[in-house]
């Protein structure tokens, strides 16, 4: 610092004298004014870049990476406004879809009662099969019939379209099984509470619409609501959007099984309604 001071001194103190400069071509001396600006030389040290290079070009990359993370968080930002607004509309529409059924169904009831007849409803198209047998003494056939219906564990559940054959199937496995009609709760309740899908052969847990949308977004079904009324009414891509979801795994009911109309060795078939499902959720 010392030296620094004494530099400026000797610089200011030979500005504007005259001073011999030799010429190292011609070899010889000419005399030309002192001319030394201090401000000069801070100019020129302004104009020698601070940084290297190598690092002006790695900011300037992370600044446009960053504009371009920028801009796209929000889009996705966007996006989802855009897609819980139909989300929201969709749940809405569904609603009222649940509420005209229901009172279509009374109000045929009542008006068959006014004249004396009896209200038949129509044949269930969806069945919730529960295995309630573990794997001793089971035929080959049964355990195909098992292993078709994706029950292969005790206490497994999943959702079935009834048809002939899929009646058949389940008159088979009737000993090894427990099956009845789901209501709109239940349905939703099992998928809410026990849901999970199937995603690149694993078992992940439905805890967001984007998961369902990501696997059944190209058949309509984006949120969870959607796939629960695709279930309860039994619709045209009822098969993807069942085969997504995992077999339920119930918990074992406390206490004796009961059933309500159980008998394996009557002859009559038809869907029992599981009473412990309740105790399984």
């Amino acid at each position: 610092q010392r030296l620094a001071c004494k530099i400026n001194v000797l610089v200011r103190q030979l500005e504007g004298q005259s001073v011999e400069v030799l010429n190292p071509l011609t070899g010889t001396c000419a005399k030309e004014n002192f001319s030394f600006s201090v401000d000069a030389m801070a100019d020129a040290e302004k104009k020698v870049p601070a940084v290297p290079e190598s690092l002006l070009k790695r900011r300037k990359a992370f600044a446009t990476m960053k504009a371009m993370r920028v801009k796209k968080m929000l889009a996705e930002k966007k996006a989802r406004k855009v897609t819980r607004k139909l989300i929201y509309k969709r749940a809405e529409k569904y609603h009222k879809e649940y509420r005209q059924m229901y009172r279509r169904e009374v109000r045929l009831g009542r008006t068959a009662r006014k004249v004396g007849n009896f209200y038949v409803p129509a044949e269930p198209k969806l069945a919730f099969v529960v295995r309630i047998r573990g794997i001793n003494g089971v035929s080959p056939k049964v355990r195909k019939v098992l292993q078709l219906l994706r029950l292969r564990q005790i206490f497994n559940g999943v959702f079935v379209r009834l048809n002939k054959a899929s009646i058949n199937m389940l008159r088979i496995a009737e000993p090894y099984i427990a099956w009845g009609y789901p209501n709109l709760k239940s349905v939703r309740e099992l998928i809410y509470k026990r849901g999970h899908g199937r995603m690149r052969k694993q078992r992940i847990a439905l805890t967001d619409n984007a998961l369902v949308e990501k696997a059944l977004g190209k058949y309509g079904i984006i949120c969870v609501e959607d796939l629960i009324h695709e279930i309860y009414t039994v619709g045209k891509n009822f098969k993807p959007a069942n085969n997504f979801l995992w077999p339920f795994k119930l918990s074992s009911p406390r206490g004796v099984m009961v059933f309500k109309g159980l008998n394996m060795h009557n002859k009559n078939f038809g869907g029992k309604t599981v009473l412990f499902l309740s105790l399984m959720l």
